[in-house]
């Protein structure tokens, strides 16, 4: 019994505070098939280096001399060549250079789309915040103008009110569960697409976190970082192996050299001289004879025009994280700030509410400028609570650009 008791207590406690988007992170690196496609894809290129730094595979061939050449030592009868090319010294090398680069971008292609996946699951997991929090606002709203809709009525069968402020909050408080409603309908819209990201049942609960507050943030946030965004160090990756491209296609277009051995089997010849009989053992030697330079050429323009456009790439790319990098941080620096203006106007619109109301319910005015002052302080309590969904939208953003680890 009192192990159950605790298992209640912690259950309640966990639904009670909700999920950090870093356990759903989590989560989707596990399960996201998108972001184990590239870990594979990366896994893969990895087989590419022990294909190029080998050596090509040697040559066995076998020939039996249908009518024996016959020679002074006596008839050949079967030849066996053995041969082995070896390409220009460093060639494997450079080659295995080349593909170890190119593995290496692979891999940060791969970091690229889990900062990707990460930014996809911020961009639903704060809106369903938002969406949350939303729900309350409404239901609290309702709740008021039911009991301004029974004073008001209150004060109508005791004839002291009218009608029309009756009807007046009747039409509001329809706004707002229609409102409501609208919100019910949105949530599991919200909470399938979560659980797509994650591979999960489209059905499964998703628990968020209950509060948030803006956190203020050190000048220029993770400014420096920006050089490790993983398409940044794909390019230059995919700009050094392209350098080493330069030098393979220039080591492939050297001669190769093949060393190798022939054994002729020689039968029993007629005469009786002394190495009658005797079989042939001839080492050789060959070189290739590269000759034909246009393909050789072609493949080291191919890779210098590849590291130029590399790295033009990755001069725009840079260019546009520095660019949104100081539109996020204004953006950032905007939600703050309105966020202020916002707290103070809730603060100061429920003060001059409870004034407003207590003054009616003696005075039995103004209730038009209660309703009125009371959508007004909805409208705040929502501007309020956008802006921090907003701010956390803008800072995930901010923390994909800047490759931030979690």
């Amino acid at each position: 019994m009192r192990k159950l008791l605790i298992i209640f207590i912690l259950f309640f406690a966990f639904n009670a505070k909700g999920q950090s988007i870093n356990d759903y992170f989590v989560i989707a690196a596990e399960n996201n098939p998108e972001l184990k496609a590239k870990y594979k894809e990366f896994e893969a290129s990895m087989q590419k280096i022990p294909q190029v730094s080998s050596l090509p595979d040697p040559n066995l061939s076998m020939g039996y001399f249908i009518s024996p050449v016959e020679t002074r030592l006596g008839p050949q009868n079967l030849r066996f060549s053995l041969s082995q090319m070896f390409p220009w010294f460093g060639t494997l090398k450079a080659q295995k250079n080349a593909a170890t680069l190119m593995a290496e971008s692979k891999y940060q292609a791969f970091l690229n789309t889990k900062n990707q996946l990460f930014y996809q699951v911020a961009t639903v997991y704060y809106p369903l915040y938002e969406l949350g929090k939303l729900k309350n606002i409404e239901q609290d709203n309702i709740k008021i103008l039911e009991s301004y809709k029974n004073i008001a009525n209150a004060k109508f069968e005791n004839g002291k009110g009218n009608l029309v402020d009756v009807l007046r909050v009747d039409i509001m408080i329809k706004d707002a569960e229609t409102n409501l409603e609208i919100l019910n309908k949105k949530e599991p819209a919200l909470t399938s697409w979560l659980n797509s990201i994650l591979n999960r049942k489209y059905d499964k609960k998703i628990v968020v976190a209950q509060e948030m507050e803006v956190m203020e943030l050190p000048f220029q946030y993770r400014k420096d970082s920006i050089g490790t965004n993983p398409l940044l160090q794909e390019l230059e990756l995919k700009k050094q192996a392209s350098e080493a491209a330069i030098e393979v296609a220039r080591k492939q277009g050297l001669p190769k050299l093949g060393l190798g051995l022939d054994y002729v089997v020689v039968g029993k010849g007629m005469n009786n001289l002394p190495d009658s009989g005797k079989d042939v053992i001839m080492p050789m030697v060959t070189f290739s004879l590269p000759i034909f330079r246009k393909k050789y050429t072609a493949a080291a323009n191919e890779a210098k025009l590849m590291q130029e456009s590399y790295s033009l790439q990755k001069e725009a790319f840079e260019n546009k994280l520095n660019g949104t990098y100081y539109k996020l941080s204004f953006e950032l620096e905007r939600e703050r700030d309105l966020l202020k203006l916002y707290e103070g106007q809730v603060t100061t619109l429920s003060k001059s509410l409870n004034l407003l109301f207590s003054y009616y319910s003696n005075a039995n005015k103004d209730f038009e400028e209660v309703l009125r002052m009371q959508q007004e302080l909805l409208k705040y309590q929502k501007l309020q609570l956008s802006s921090i969904s907003t701010f956390y939208l803008k800072l995930a953003e901010l923390d994909y650009l800047t490759a931030k680890q979690f």
